[in-house]
């Protein structure tokens, strides 16, 4: 009998083994990047091990109160039925879109209400609701959202309301204890802990051309409703907006990622001096260098951002930064990664002027550039000012004299890049050039805005001028 219960417990063992040999070196989840809003979960027991030396006391006690619960209304475009009739005869009149309903977190940056979110939380909600954790609830304003770094700011009519303040993320150490607060699966004021994993991490997880993705990445454990969250120091002062984790399986499995304070504080700056984002461009193509690059390149230097484009008549090629250089420092400071230089820039504003530290073969040179807008000129613009070019959709600069007498004009503006908007709907190429809207002469980036002005919805709006090959073209659209 002993016999016959070893060769059992022999082959259950093996067969163990071999089921886990399979499910570690076979089996190979697929991995994603998210940012979601909260769903109705399934819940496992986990455990912390025992604490580092102190207590998250303080400054959990103190974040609590200034994190709060953001909950949205959205209508989707999924269309519920009225009736089982509408498969067989088609949609009826006065039929009801569907509400879903989303969540996530947000902070109090403000005694008088103002709430920071991720843009992602409240993207395309046609209510937001905030509320706090003493459980009072308040209808939401949008002020502002910018995609480009999912950042969103919200108001509230509240006074003398608990909140964080802005520490500097720059000052952010590898290894520092931090702490993520947040709604999990609408679980309020929940609180973990973990350490900084790495800084200026590029995940890939926003959406936009012009994307500024340098998070912080941390071990603290945050799920979905976190999204919005705050994460602070053992002080209790903000370093980051928690935003996104890398998983498996839809929660949390190590590691989660936040928006550095820095540029969260320069978003909620210009939202509410300018109505938008002030974004500023240096007019480069960048990569990270690698050393299968250094090496096709025959680099001088490995520890820098290659530049493997400037943008033509931009800030870059006017200062002197040419194709093949490695800037290796941005306002004194040291730059390794692409992402890095990113957010350098990105906390600036058109007008800017930064001093960039290069090799160029070997040879350090230093250059001071001046920033532009994405429309290729200085000023910063405020939010009626942007509308139409918004819509548009793409990047211009004035014409050049060449370009002038190759047509035989003496004014237009040229567009350097189609991006989306009524210009791709179009078919608007990149080079085309823009004489007049609506008969109004085009002379200079500004006057595609003042073209418009007066216009109501679905007005005409003509725009006039050349394709690449020469051939006049106009193109007709309601505004």
């Amino acid at each position: 009998m002993k016999n016959i219960f070893k060769i059992f417990l022999v082959s259950a063992l093996g067969g163990a083994l071999t089921l886990g040999a399979y499910k570690i070196f076979w089996e190979e989840p697929k991995v994603q990047t998210i940012i979601q809003q909260s769903e109705t979960p399934s819940f496992i027991r986990t455990s912390l091990g025992a604490m580092a030396e102190g207590s998250f006391v303080e400054a959990a006690e103190k974040t609590v109160n200034s994190v709060v619960h953001v909950r949205t209304a959205v209508e989707s475009q999924y269309y519920q039925p009225s009736s089982p009739l509408e498969f067989f005869f088609g949609r009826q009149q006065g039929g009801q879109p569907r509400i879903q309903m989303g969540s996530g977190s947000g902070v109090i940056v403000s005694k008088d209400g103002y709430i920071v979110t991720n843009n992602h939380v409240i993207e395309n909600a046609q209510d937001i609701k905030v509320t706090l954790n003493n459980n009072k609830e308040y209808k939401a304003q949008l002020i502002g959202s910018d995609p480009t770094t999912d950042i969103a700011l919200l108001k509230i009519d509240g006074t003398d309301l608990p909140f964080l303040t802005f520490s500097n993320s720059d000052e952010v150490r590898l290894g520092e204890w931090v702490l993520a607060v947040g709604n999990p699966f609408n679980l309020t004021s929940t609180v973990t802990a973990g350490i900084v994993s790495a800084k200026s991490r590029n995940i890939g997880v926003i959406n936009d051309r012009a994307a500024i993705e340098s998070f912080i990445q941390t071990d603290a454990a945050v799920n979905p409703g976190n999204s919005g969250g705050a994460l602070v120091n053992t002080n209790g002062d903000l370093i980051g907006i928690n935003s996104a984790i890398s998983t498996h399986t839809g929660s949390f499995e190590g590691y989660s990622f936040a928006v550095p304070s820095n540029i969260v504080r320069k978003v909620v700056e210009d939202l509410l001096e300018f109505g938008t984002v002030q974004r500023a461009f240096i007019g480069v193509n960048i990569s990270d260098i690698t050393p299968r690059i250094a090496d096709e390149l025959d680099l001088e230097v490995v520890n820098g951002v290659y530049v493997g484009g400037v943008t033509e008549n931009g800030a870059a090629e006017n200062a002197g930064i040419q194709t093949g250089d490695v800037i290796t420092r941005v306002d004194g400071k040291r730059v390794t990664k692409s992402s890095e230089l990113q957010e350098i820039i990105g906390r600036k504003r058109p007008g800017d002027a930064v001093k960039i530290s290069l090799n160029r073969s070997g040879k350090e040179i230093n250059y001071t550039v001046t920033l532009r807008n994405v429309n290729g000129t200085t000023r910063v613009i405020k939010k009626d000012d942007i509308e139409f070019i918004t819509v548009l959709g793409g990047s211009f600069r004035p014409l050049n004299k060449t370009e002038k007498t190759r047509l035989g004009i003496t004014y237009g503006v040229k567009v350097t890049e189609v991006n989306s908007g009524i210009m791709a709907d179009l078919g608007i190429p990149n080079n085309f050039i823009i004489t007049q809207i609506n008969r109004n002469p085009v002379r200079d980036v500004e006057d595609i805005n003042s073209s418009v002005k007066g216009l109501q919805k679905e007005d005409p709006v003509v725009i006039q001028g050349y394709l690449p090959n020469g051939r006049a073209k106009y193109y007709a659209f309601g505004y």
